[in-house]
């Protein structure tokens, strides 16, 4: 290793409390998506504030997996979390109001920063043990990296062993960083639910409307996750994904996914984010196959639309008649956001011979809720809107809603309801004006 990045790195390593307090009060931090928020940073941070040090301290986050400092309300003032997708961590604070979210989509997330936020003073990250060039890799996200490292006053990087190094954009360089400190742990992992057999009903049902060659992004949940294993007979497909899986993996292991038909990194597996299990972790780490690119390049509909047959396979909470999509919310509640959902729908439906899928369970609240419904809940985000919409897949059947009309539409969406609320939809549409 150069002995010049190695002198670089001795003098720039500290104590996360050290690292702390280049943290002022009213400091705007942010970190990358997911798995590379700096755990041993946040906790000094979070002890600073409540010893009364600094207030007023912002973090922000799309998508946090574990309960931090800055989503105790005991440090409310001082240190808060602002969410950019709500989860499980800070749903609750969110929900009381103790903390706030900026809406958006997944792919405009870098120009909000860009256009829309007032400032970055502190990127602070998790990343792999430097190479022998000096570099760090963030591992497991290069959504937001780039622009955060770009607009950041002060870089602080949190080194931990167990973090993959990942090619792509992400890499920050040791003469970037203006403070270091290690912390080893292994990577949080993603327990996947047990599957059902419902699951794999409508995983078989979308995978058998894929052709070969097909590109793919799935997102999080049991349908998608059952999709992947329904596709291991399928051949040259690709991937162009938001989040890679571990449901990806075996499809590249089994053979399924060459990459080879892509028109864009041919052979290349894209991904902006991960998180999964060990297993996952391993399969990335140092695999050349395998790029990480920022959200805004991944998600875009028009690097999507250069894929033909690109298959796009997401989740939501309910739809109404009309075909409007709820992703996000349970009626005003805010559960999660719209992440990449829209995202990919409008690429596929850009890309020559593309399908978008919106997949989920016909009922909720075992079997007494239809989550196919004359009008959304009261107070509903509306996350994919009707003029997006394409294929919506339930239990009961997979119905294509574009190019329909309103009528057309209702009855499709009513054919895959679940059959003991099929009168009443069709009574409710009918008062709407939507069936005659």
């Amino acid at each position: 290793m150069n002995n010049k990045f190695v002198e670089l790195y001795q003098a720039k390593k500290k104590t996360p409390e050290e690292l702390a307090m280049l943290v002022k009060s009213g400091s705007i931090c942010a970190c990358p998506t997911c798995i590379p928020m700096p755990q041993a940073i946040v906790k000094a941070i979070g002890d600073r504030a409540r010893k009364g040090e600094i207030e007023g301290v912002q973090h922000h986050q799309l998508l946090t997996i574990a309960h931090a400092d800055f989503f105790d309300p005991e440090l409310k003032g001082k240190y808060d979390g602002i969410s950019w997708f709500t989860s499980a961590a800070g749903r609750k604070g969110v929900q009381q109001g103790l903390y706030d979210y900026v809406p958006n989509h997944y792919s405009t997330v870098t120009t909000l920063w860009q256009k829309s936020m007032p400032r970055l003073d502190v990127f602070y990250t998790q990343v792999s043990p430097m190479d022998k060039h000096g570099y760090f890799s963030c591992g497991m996200t290069a959504a937001e990296v780039s622009t955060f490292m770009a607009m950041a006053d002060i870089v602080l990087v949190e080194v931990n062993e167990h973090m993959p190094r990942v090619f792509g954009s992400h890499l920050i360089h040791i003469s970037e960083v203006t403070g270091l400190c290690e912390f080893s742990a292994p990577l949080p992992e993603l327990k996947n639910g047990e599957m059902t057999e419902k699951d794999l009903h409508i995983g078989h049902m979308i995978a058998d409307l894929i052709p070969d060659g097909a590109t793919l992004q799935l997102g999080i949940g049991g349908i998608p996750n059952a999709v992947g294993i329904c596709l291991r007979e399928k051949q040259d497909l690709g991937l162009h994904t938001e989040m890679f899986t571990d449901s990806m993996v075996d499809l590249l292991e089994c053979g399924a996914v060459t990459n080879k038909k892509k028109p864009i990194h041919q052979g290349k597996t894209i991904a902006t984010f991960a998180w999964g299990s060990q297993k996952m972790y391993d399969y990335v780490d140092d695999n050349p196959s395998f790029e990480m690119y920022p959200v805004d390049y991944v998600n875009s509909p028009y690097v999507i639309s250069q894929h033909d047959n690109f298959i796009s396979v997401n989740s939501c909470v309910e739809i109404d008649l009309f075909g409007q999509v709820c992703a996000e919310s349970i009626g005003p509640v805010l559960f999660s956001g719209s992440g990449g959902q829209v995202d990919f729908v409008r690429g596929a439906n850009l890309s020559k011979g593309g399908k978008g899928f919106i997949a989920m369970y016909s009922t909720a609240k075992n079997g007494t809720v239809s989550k196919i419904k004359p009008i959304l809940t009261p107070g509903s985000v509306v996350t994919t809107g009707r003029n997006d919409v394409d294929y919506i897949a339930t239990e009961h059947g997979v119905v294509q809603l574009k190019g329909k009309t309103a009528g057309e539409r209702a009855r499709l969406l009513i054919s895959i309801a679940d059959p003991k609320f099929r009168d009443e939809l069709i009574h409710e549409a009918k008062k709407m004006n939507l069936m005659i």
